[in-house]
């Protein structure tokens, strides 16, 4: 009996001993693999090098700076003397009332970008696909790509000299024709209309680059078979081109929603003023108040914060319903 036992514990051993053996082999072989996969690749690795680099460098490392949303951080007394005061800045976030006016500025402007701004890169690129004459569409393409390179300071500029009620091009045709000046620049009303359409402006034509490229790879044959059947223009357009791109426009309305709290600074900072701001000051502007102006670097932490956490939730989920309905999605 007790040689039995004996006896198979050995087998136990011996078979124990065969299977790290063997997990240790297929470890070395699997970092092997990957190690001549790597040096195989090196020119694909050594050329995202630098954006690797940028990301940690400006994007990950700073995140250990976030850690004073939850002190009344003091520049004197730095991050690891600063006195710790939990979810005191959440708290008067969350109970101000700004936040609400925060929040449905920001909501607003990011909806009216979604709906109007968003379609006019996929529309301008369809259109431009269909251009034969490439002299023609060559120099189409470089004019709506012009004002992509211009600083908001001069897209903005632009605007003041043209909707200014004093010497405005705009308010001097309307006066011209026996009509009132219009206050574009101060009035609230005018205020989200000329903010969308600045973007349209700046970005509509630098944003079809992306569509026009992945136009570029839909199957010539899936034309020709349209052809075949008498489809028009607008129906290879409809049921060929869109289809073949769309999962280029989900990835992008995905990254888009994800920036929902992120409209940007300089914009509308150049807009504001102080008969606009109830309907004109989002997160970004109030970041730069609070933060900057006013010394409160902890409290306006916590406001970047919730802006990144609110788009890493609105990612995920977006990611999800576009994987439910069968696309591939971001990750």
């Amino acid at each position: 009996m007790l040689t039995d036992q004996g006896g198979q514990r050995a087998v136990k051993d011996s078979n124990s001993s065969v299977v790290s053996l063997q997990g240790k082999l297929h470890r070395k072989t699997g970092i092997g693999h990957q190690l001549r996969s790597v040096a195989a690749n090196k020119l694909l690795y050594l050329m995202i090098l630098p954006g690797f680099v940028y990301f940690v460098i400006f994007k990950y490392f700073p995140m250990g700076g976030l850690i004073i949303s939850f002190q009344d951080y003091q520049p004197y007394l730095g991050i690891k003397d600063s006195p710790w005061v939990g979810f005191k800045h959440f708290i008067r976030l969350f109970t101000e009332p700004t936040f609400a006016m925060l929040l449905s500025n920001t909501l607003i402007l990011f909806a009216l970008e979604l709906i109007i701004f968003f379609p006019i890169p996929i529309i301008l690129a369809l259109m431009l696909n269909e251009v034969r004459h490439k002299m023609f569409k060559n120099s189409i393409q470089t004019i709506v790509y012009i004002p992509h390179f211009m600083s908001w300071v001069i897209i903005v500029s632009i605007t003041y000299v043209f909707l200014s009620v004093d010497g405005g091009v705009v308010n001097e045709m309307i006066a011209a024709f026996g009509g009132n000046k219009i206050s574009f620049l101060t009035s609230p009303e005018w205020l989200r209309p000329m903010y969308i359409l600045q973007i349209i402006w700046k970005e509509a034509g630098w944003s079809t680059i992306i569509y026009l490229a992945a136009i570029t790879v839909v199957d010539t044959q899936l034309y020709e078979a349209a052809d075949m059947d008498g489809a028009s223009r607008l129906r290879k357009m409809w049921h060929v081109t869109l289809p073949a791109i769309r999962p280029v426009i989900i990835t992008l309305l995905i990254l888009k929603i994800g920036n929902t709290l992120e409209l940007g600074f300089e914009h509308m900072y150049l807009l504001l003023n102080s008969l606009n701001r109830e309907v004109g000051e989002i997160f970004d502007t109030y970041i730069f108040t609070v933060g900057l102006k006013n010394g409160q670097l902890s409290f306006s932490t916590t406001v970047g914060l919730f802006k990144g956490l609110v788009g890493l939730i609105l990612v995920i989920i977006a990611n999800k319903l576009a994987k439910k309905f069968g696309e591939d999605g971001v990750y």
